[in-house]
């Protein structure tokens, strides 16, 4: 009987009662679904690596060399490009053109922001007529800046130019537009607000559609006037429309060449030079791409810390309730 009873006892368990036996190491369907989804983004990610991100870093490095198109070798440098930027011949130009980019920015977002809103208010009604003004105003937007500035050399022309012989009927003498120094900016400016202000209305004109018209019934019998309810409801509400605007405008304002290369040439005297075409000016003038290299890196971080910054400034000042 204690021999049965130890065979018995020696059985192995089978049953609940039985060990588990280790289950095999795999991946759940959550990280599955996560690789999945890494996968999805990897050509994204191989072209900013090709295209951006590579082509910054090699800037970095060219601007650390001697490189001139002129000559057949180049050597490192180190931080001579830099020093010549800030404190050698080229940091009054650098200023300078600095200081142009912001004007013209500022211009632009003048016109884009405030022109906008002012001609979105304008024409804020639903009627075929106030329909195709819009069409009308936004139209520039699809003309070819190449185009646009050629048009704009005939306008602007001293000796025959349409603007010149409207004023003429005012007793105004010609003026010499794109070659004075006081003149060229606002005219590239000219240009600049034909194009943009049309984009700014048709922005502000989607968001003021998607504003609840119970604000401004129930404000309306608080007893508010129509400028109360800009101030206090309409303009509030378009701060996320408004942030956008400014930050997409803004970089597209830093980013100008076109127009300044066609009408001006970055002239009179430098006085529309902007940082782009000092930096075309630099690698196609002058070929020195040691230089046009140095600036390039300089540019990418003010737009940058900038952008950054408005970024941060507005986080919790914009309100998104619509």
């Amino acid at each position: 009987m204690v021999d049965m009873e130890i065979k018995e006892n020696s059985k192995p368990e089978t049953g609940a009662s039985a060990g588990k036996t280790p289950a095999k190491a795999g991946l759940n369907p959550r990280q599955k679904e996560k690789i999945g989804d890494f996968l999805c983004i990897v050509p994204a990610l191989i072209l900013l690596m090709v295209f951006v991100y590579y082509p910054i870093v090699r800037l970095f490095q060219i601007s650390l060399t001697d490189w001139n198109l002129l000559n057949e070798t180049w050597h490192f440098v180190g931080l001579k490009n830099w020093e010549w930027l800030f404190a050698g011949t080229g940091a009054k130009y650098l200023w300078n053109s600095l200081e142009v980019t912001f004007l013209y920015s500022i211009g632009e977002l003048t016109v884009t922001i405030v022109g906008g809103m002012i001609f979105a208010l304008l024409f804020n009604r639903m009627t075929k007529s106030f329909s195709v003004l819009r069409a009308i105003i936004f139209m520039p937007k699809y003309v070819a800046m190449s185009s646009a500035a050629v048009i704009f050399l005939w306008i602007l022309n001293t000796e025959s130019g349409v603007l010149n012989y409207a004023l003429s009927y005012l007793g105004i003498a010609p003026i010499d537009w794109l070659n004075q120094k006081a003149t060229a900016l606002p005219s590239v400016l000219m240009l600049t607000g034909w194009r943009c202000i049309g984009y700014g209305m048709m922005i502000y004109l989607a968001a003021m559609a998607g504003i609840s018209k119970d604000y401004y019934e129930a404000s309306a019998l608080d007893g508010a006037d129509s400028t109360q309810q800009f101030f206090r409801i309409t303009l509030p509400l378009l701060g996320p429309t408004t942030l956008f605007l400014f930050v997409t405008t803004f970089l597209s304002s830093m980013k100008v060449f076109q127009s300044v290369d066609i009408l001006t040439s970055g002239g009179p005297n430098r006085a529309t030079e902007v940082f782009v075409y000092l930096i075309y000016r630099y690698a196609m003038v002058d070929f020195r791409m040691d230089r046009a290299a140095t600036a390039a890196v300089m540019f990418f971080l003010i737009l940058l810390v900038i952008t950054v910054a408005t970024m941060k400034i507005s986080k919790g000042k914009i309100t998104y309730d619509s």
